[in-house]
């Protein structure tokens, strides 16, 4: 047998080459029904399983190429301060940080991008959970900052789409004050007259949804959404009762009166122009007055007389 693998399997391979390596991400998992679906089919359906529909989580630039028209730009944001703390735990924060904006590109978990929704301008403030699980720092809370001042000075609605995991422990005291700085920076597009819109995402969670997450003017999520502060566990221990299936769910804050609407992911840029149209566009001109009609004279009033009995 040395003949074949001495002789044979060099000319073979001579004839038609090295084997060419496949990469290991060709197939994905759906986490809900665990069937197998092909990459590029998973990025045309928006990475919505092709199966069972379940919504998985969608980076913040397929996010945006997903919403906004062709020609969007995306926006430039101000440095924040790097490991203001100089947090080092199992690694240097500095470390983390530097990985993180290697691997997905951006300086920080929000995108800023500005454009049209079919053909209605927006400004979009979108988050990345690929980043540091999308966790609140001083880089988004000077993302989202810049956001509200672009939406006043364009005169464009503010749309955030949140999936994060909450403040960002490695920045301690600073990551908190992003709570109520990003609430000011909502209050600034309020008192414009211009609409606020939050899209929940998978997962939105910790000091996101306790600050700008939850003031939305109209409140919309993706299907099956992950929304809370504290988790189910800590809720149970806290609480000592069982929680109700679904708890903490989209479907489920739908229907208690916390979300305004749940939207399908392809459904979501329609829904999205449509709102934004209803809230900015003007009204219909009112009906002109009909003209004067002469009223008719007021009746007589006559007096009936009383006959005695006799």
């Amino acid at each position: 047998m040395n003949w074949i693998s001495d002789w044979a399997l060099p000319k073979v391979k001579a004839l038609f080459g090295q084997p060419r390596e496949v990469p290991d991400n060709l197939w994905h998992k759906c986490p809900a029904c665990e069937q197998m679906i092909f990459h590029r089919d998973l990025e045309r359906n928006l990475h919505v399983c092709t199966h069972c529909g379940h919504h998985m989580r969608l980076s913040a630039a397929g996010r945006v190429k997903a919403t906004l028209d062709e020609g969007w730009s995306r926006i430039e944001l101000p440095k924040a301060p790097a490991d203001p703390l100089r947090f080092r735990d199992q690694r240097k924060y500095a470390d983390r940080l530097k990985e993180a904006q290697q691997k997905s590109g951006m300086d920080d978990a929000v995108l800023v991008a500005q454009g049209t929704i079919l053909g209605r301008k927006a400004v979009l403030g979108v988050f990345e959970f690929g980043f540091m699980a999308g966790s609140m720092g001083a880089g988004v809370g000077e993302a989202l900052v810049t956001a509200a001042k672009l939406a006043v000075l364009q005169d464009a609605p503010l749309i955030v789409f949140t999936a994060s995991g909450g403040a960002r422990m490695q920045e301690g005291a600073i990551s908190l004050m992003q709570m109520p700085r990003t609430v000011i920076a909502t209050r600034m597009v309020k008192e414009a007259g211009l609409p606020f819109i939050v899209v929940l995402c998978d997962p939105t969670t910790g000091g996101v949804t306790a600050s700008f997450a939850m003031l939305g003017d109209i409140q919309i999520a993706e299907p099956g959404a992950l929304i809370g502060f504290a988790g189910a566990r800590v809720i149970e221990q806290t609480v000592r009762e069982k929680l109700p299936e679904g708890f903490q769910r989209a479907e489920y804050l739908l229907e208690h009166g916390i979300l305004d609407m749940v939207v399908k992911r392809h459904d979501m840029r329609a829904t999205l122009a449509q709102v934004i149209s209803l809230l900015r566009e003007p009204t219909l001109p009112a009906e002109a007055p009909a003209e004067d009609v002469p009223l008719l004279p007021a009746p007589e009033v006559v007096e009936a007389e009383v006959v005695k009995p006799a």
